[in-house]
């Protein structure tokens, strides 16, 4: 295996990006169609304000259930304290910190700006395919 292979090289680059203002009702819907189990949360500017997570929106959704209706945006009901990977991160560094945080997924960064996302899965099966087909495994179109 290959330590030094960065996250970029497996990070989900097509993801939902959602704004605070968005109504918590599209947004669970967004997630819930999503291969994602989170999305970041971007504001006017660009900025990273924030992570919206499938266990974020049980809250809203328990609450719709028993008033029935939903009410609030994504900011109600977002993460504000978010933790990012950088781009060039390696492996081993990504798993330390998946290791070390029930987080399933970062929001991945390259100078500030929200360039992907690293789903522990897929930094599992990245770590295995590397183990057994060494990184070649990493290359685009690879076959085994």
């Amino acid at each position: 295996m290959n330590p030094n292979a960065a996250v970029a090289h497996i990070m989900q680059t097509d993801f939902p990006r959602l704004s605070p203002a968005m109504p918590i009702r599209e947004a669970v819907a967004v997630l819930a169609r999503a291969p994602v189990s989170a999305a970041p949360v971007i504001d006017d500017r660009g900025a990273l304000v924030g992570i919206l997570t499938e266990k974020d929106c049980f809250r809203p959704m328990l609450n719709a259930s028993y008033y029935q209706q939903w009410s609030g945006s994504v900011a109600d009901y977002m993460s504000d304290a978010v933790r990012t990977l950088p781009h060039d991160l390696d492996f081993v560094s990504a798993a330390e910190e998946f290791l070390a945080r029930s987080h399933r997924v970062y929001p991945v960064m390259r100078d500030s700006v929200v360039i992907g996302l690293l789903d522990r899965s897929d930094l599992l099966a990245a770590i295995l395919a590397m183990s057994e087909h060494g990184a070649a495994a990493l290359r685009p179109g690879y076959q085994n």
